[in-house]
Parts: C-alpha cells; sequence; structure tokens
C-alpha cells in the first residue's frame, strides 16, 4: 500500500501546477545546483513538489544538466517539461553583473555593450509604460535607483520592457519590502545611493546618514561630492574622466550639485544594493556634522566642526 501511495504521489507531482497559468521569468545562476532550482521552483509556484523535482532529475540523469540562463515557464508545464526546458542548451543567454552604484547610463552602457539592448534604450525607455504594475513608479520620472544591483542573464537582442520588467521585479523582491513601510521611501532610496557611491563601511554608512539628515534639519547644504561627480559626468559614472571633484566642481549649475543647491537631488544618482539601503534606514546618530574619506585608504573621518574638517582634508585628502 505504501509503494502503491508512493508511486501515485510521484506521478501526480509530475503533472502541471496550474491549468493555463501566465508565463514566470525564471533564472538559473552559475553555479546553482538542482536542489536550489527545486526550491525556486516551488518558490514561484511552477512545481507541485520538491521532492518528485529532484527524484526525477536525478532518475533521468538531468540533476548536473541544468544550464545558467534566463527562462519563461508556466504552472501549466508539467516537471518533465520544466527540466527539459531548463537543461537546454543556452547559446543566446549572456550573464551582465551590475554592481552596486553603477547608474542608469552605466547600466544601459552596460547591456549596450553584451548585445542586450540597444545603446541609450535603457536610458530612453519611457518607464509610464510599465508604471501602473509597480507601485513605486507612480508618478516616478526616471528608473534611477530602481534598477537593483544583481546578476542577470538576458538574451541578446532582448526586447527593453523585458529587460526592465525582470530588473524591477528583483527590486520589489529585494528592495521594496525594506523601502514600503516608510513614507519618506523615495528620499531614503535617495540617500542609499549617496551612501553607495560614498562610503565603504555598514556602520561608516549608518552615522553619515545621520550627519545628512542632520544637515537637512538644520538647514544647510547636504554637500555630498558624488552628486557633484554626477553632474559633471552627466550621469556616466563608470570611466567618466572627471570623476574627481575639484573646488572650482562646486560652484556647476545643476540640481545634483547639493552645494550649490539645497535639499534632494531630484532623482537617486545610482542604483544602491540592500545594505546600503538598510543603513540609509537605520541613521546612527552623532554629533559629527562633517566627514571625508581618505584618498589613499578609503577610510571615513568624521569632525564635529569645520576646523577639525578642514585639519582632516590636509591629513587625509
Amino acid at each position: 500500500m505504501i509503494v502503491i501511495f508512493g508511486v501515485a504521489y510521484f506521478f501526480y507531482g509530475l503533472q502541471p501546477s496550474a491549468i493555463g497559468d501566465a508565463p514566470k521569468d525564471f533564472q538559473i545562476m552559475k553555479g546553482e545546483g538542482f536542489r536550489t532550482i527545486g526550491a525556486d521552483l516551488s518558490q514561484q509556484s511552477l512545481i507541485k513538489s520538491i521532492t518528485v523535482f529532484k527524484l526525477y532529475s536525478l532518475l533521468t540523469g538531468n540533476a548536473q544538466k541544468f544550464q545558467p540562463g534566463s527562462y519563461m515557464l508556466s504552472g501549466a508545464m508539467s516537471i518533465p517539461q520544466i527540466v527539459g526546458t531548463l537543461t537546454e542548451q543556452k547559446r543566446n543567454d549572456v550573464l551582465v553583473v551590475i554592481p552596486e552604484g553603477s547608474t542608469m547610463k552605466d547600466i544601459d552602457a552596460m547591456l549596450a555593450s553584451a548585445n542586450v539592448l540597444l545603446p541609450h534604450e535603457l536610458d530612453s525607455f519611457d518607464l509610464t509604460t510599465i508604471a501602473a504594475d509597480y507601485p513605486y513608479l507612480t508618478g516616478q520620472t526616471s528608473l534611477e535607483g530602481f534598477l537593483f544591483p544583481d546578476s542577470y542573464y538576458f538574451e541578446t537582442g532582448s526586447s527593453i520592457d523585458t529587460v526592465v520588467r525582470r530588473i524591477l521585479d528583483n527590486f520589489s523582491k529585494k528592495a521594496w519590502p525594506l523601502l514600503s513601510e516608510n513614507d519618506d521611501w523615495y528620499h531614503v532610496l535617495t540617500l542609499a545611493s549617496f551612501l553607495e557611491r560614498e562610503i565603504i563601511g555598514f556602520e561608516d554608512r549608518q552615522i553619515v546618514a545621520g550627519i545628512l539628515l542632520k544637515r537637512l534639519s538644520l538647514g544647510m547644504p547636504l554637500q555630498v561630492d558624488a552628486t557633484v561627480s554626477y553632474a559633471k559626468c552627466n550621469g556616466l559614472i563608470r570611466g567618466c574622466e572627471n570623476l574627481i571633484v575639484t573646488r572650482s566642481d562646486l560652484s556647476i549649475s545643476s540640481p545634483y550639485n547639493t552645494y550649490g543647491h539645497a535639499g534632494w537631488t531630484p532623482t537617486p544618482i545610482a542604483n544602491p544594493g540592500e545594505i546600503a539601503i538598510k543603513a540609509a534606514l537605520s541613521p546612527i546618530k552623532t554629533n559629527y556634522l562633517y566627514y571625508l574619506s581618505s584618498s589613499k585608504t578609503k577610510e571615513t573621518h568624521f569632525s564635529r566642526t569645520l576646523e577639525e574638517h578642514n585639519n582632516n582634508r590636509v591629513k587625509y585628502l
């Protein structure tokens, strides 16, 4: 009886999890084993049973044949169909790694270089065409800040809609749950982009977040060098020859120059990762009002007064 039940359950588990289910984007990253893949399939309700998926993969000799890449799967597919799809040799997929702190134009250049999109296709994308599907895009005019840094597999020659949705789905999964309960979440995201570009350590980022929020409360300019770099380089940070901020740059006429304009920048200045977002959400209050990063060690040095800050500039810059 137990054997009969087990066989019946096995064949039941091979069947589609949902008839007529809409296709979903499913990614396998390099190095992921079939156990992880099974767990991800189950989490997305694409299979009925992880155990049946594992057994079928082992019995058919496919457990070690899963190919990294991006796939469109549906709950209307059976486990044999899913395994067959995921073990196909993917010839047109490329891995695109988006580092933390990349700007939208940086990412546009990466995707164009990998032949995923045409040059400037991301930069000129009309986000109003998909805003209804992502609550945080309501009223936004730029994707800056929402292009979550991570590793992605894309097919060469992908549609811009497919690429943007895949990245935003990742933002929805990893960043939006952190931000959504904060009424001022967009400024938190903007703050996180400052921290991502300027500070390395998590606790230092928390302290700098507290400093910048204190400056706002005092009516001071934020005076974030990275915002000036963003303005100087017209949003294309990686490879920009003029990235270093000089004294003369502090008078650049741009809403992104936080030396000349009070308050927040119009948009984030980069796409921050999870750690920077968490730091922006947990600022530490201190007596400091100034900070700088050593030009050699990148260590952050804090000061309470402008005089201390100027002394630190002589020592560490």
